[in-house]
Formats: structure tokens, C-alpha cells, sequence
């Protein structure tokens, strides 16, 4: 008779779908792909809400955190620790928390009594002081980082002093699609033959689109089949605050 298989468990809290974000999409593919069998995982949802009315989310969310308030981190921390879960999965970028560089993760940190591994998707290379503050506030509290890039792991250890024992680095995964001859996908848009370049995703200042734009002249000199696609809606956060002016601006 085989012995019974024992789950983990884990608290995975960050950006969740149905919010239109990155981090939400990344946090519900990591959530299916840990709880997919065999054996597969249990696994909780903490998602951070930046609108009041929150959002219609899935049964795995078992708690939300309210982005501006302080004290729901906190009672999001006291929630985890009368869980059964083992571990807490934190998705980390500075805008999706509240306070000065997202500094309100910083008092669910210090509460919640799980070992907490804290998933970098924004790593600056001159952060100001305080996403510096930040980020040497979580080293201090957190149990491991992951990372999806070397440079990332050098950025954490050299400008950050992590040790390196303390960092997993773990490539951005992708749909595992099957395989299909660009040139359909191509065709379709009409670039048949052509090389392209492409940005994707939701749009908003500081992705160096306006880099690639200015980077385009020369590049078309030295590669003149190249046609470079913009794809995506602009961010909601955005477009909430200041419509589509950025968009226009491009």
C-alpha cells in the first residue's frame, strides 16, 4: 500500500486576475501551474485591490488587501498565520503597494510569521532612497528571493549585498503553445517577409518604448526589412489617471 501523498501549501499574494495587469496575469499562471496534478499543490490567493469595489475573483482568494490601507496588510499578515499555509509566494514590484516605493508590503512582512520568498519583477539599477529602503527592508525579512534574469542576481548581490545562497533564479515562463510557422502570423498582419521587432503587453511609461522609437532610424539603416509593433492596451492605472495622453504622445 503506497503511503499518502502530502500537498504543499502556499500563500501566493500579489496582483490577481480579473485585474488587467501584468503581475495579475504572471500570479494566476503560477497558481494553476502549482496546483495542476500530479500531485499538485494547494495554494491560496492574497490579491492587493487598487480600486475600492475590488474586484469578481476566483475561489482561491481567500483575503484581499486593500492597496492604500496600512492596517489590511497587517490583518492580511494575522489572516496567513491562523492558515495552513506552509510558505508565502510574495509577487513583488514597487507600484502595486501602497505607500512611499510600495512600502506598505513592509508591515506584512514584519506581522506574518511564514517564511515568505519574494518574487523581484522590477529590479532598478539606481533605485532612490526609498526603493533602496525597500529593498534592504526585505532583505531582511524575507526567506529567498527570485529572480528571472543573471543580471538581476548580480543587481541584488552587488547593489543590494543578498548573499547569493538566497537567490533562485527561475526564467520568465511562457504558454506552452504548439509550434506554428510565423509566417501564418505574419501573413495575417501583413508583414510577410519582414523583421519584426515587438513590444507587447500593457502600455505605460517606463517600458523604453520611447528608446525604441528614438533607436528606430538607425536600425531601419542597418536592417531595412524591420517593422517594429506596438501591442497592447495602455494600463489601466493609466488610463484611469491621465486617459490616453501618454498613448497619443507615442
Amino acid at each position: 500500500m503506497s503511503a499518502p501523498v502530502t500537498k504543499s501549501r502556499f500563500a501566493l499574494v500579489g496582483d490577481y486576475l480579473p485585474r488587467r495587469c501584468g503581475i495579475a496575469t504572471f500570479s494566476h499562471d503560477l497558481h494553476e501551474a502549482l496546483t495542476r496534478p500530479p500531485p499538485g499543490a494547494e495554494c491560496l490567493v492574497v490579491p492587493v485591490n487598487d480600486v475600492l469595489e475590488g474586484y469578481d475573483y476566483p475561489p482561491e482568494v481567500r483575503f484581499e488587501i486593500a492597496e492604500q490601507d496600512l492596517k489590511s496588510y497587517q490583518r492580511a499578515a494575522d489572516f496567513l498565520n491562523f492558515s495552513d499555509a506552509e510558505v508565502v509566494c510574495l509577487q513583488h514590484e514597487f507600484g502595486i503597494f501602497g505607500g512611499p516605493a510600495g512600502s506598505h508590503v513592509l508591515a506584512f512582512l514584519r506581522q506574518v510569521r511564514l517564511p515568505v520568498v519574494a518574487q523581484l519583477h522590477t529590479l532598478l539599477e539606481r533605485p532612490d532612497r526609498d526603493q533602496r529602503r525597500v529593498m534592504e527592508e526585505m532583505n531582511r525579512l524575507v526567506a529567498r528571493f527570485i529572480v528571472m534574469t543573471e543580471r538581476a542576481r548580480r543587481m541584488l548581490t552587488e547593489n543590494h549585498r543578498v548573499p547569493p545562497e538566497r537567490i533562485d533564479l527561475i526564467p520568465h515562463g511562457i504558454p506552452d503553445q504548439p509550434f506554428v510557422d510565423p509566417a501564418f502570423y505574419k501573413d495575417q498582419f501583413g508583414v510577410e517577409g519582414k523583421r519584426v521587432l515587438l513590444t507587447f503587453g500593457l502600455i505605460s511609461p517606463g517600458k523604453g518604448i520611447e528608446f525604441a522609437l528614438r533607436a528606430l532610424p538607425e536600425i531601419v539603416r542597418a536592417v531595412p526589412d524591420l517593422v517594429y509593433i506596438i501591442l497592447g492596451a495602455t494600463h489601466p492605472n493609466l488610463l484611469r489617471e491621465e486617459g490616453e495622453s501618454y498613448r497619443l504622445s507615442l
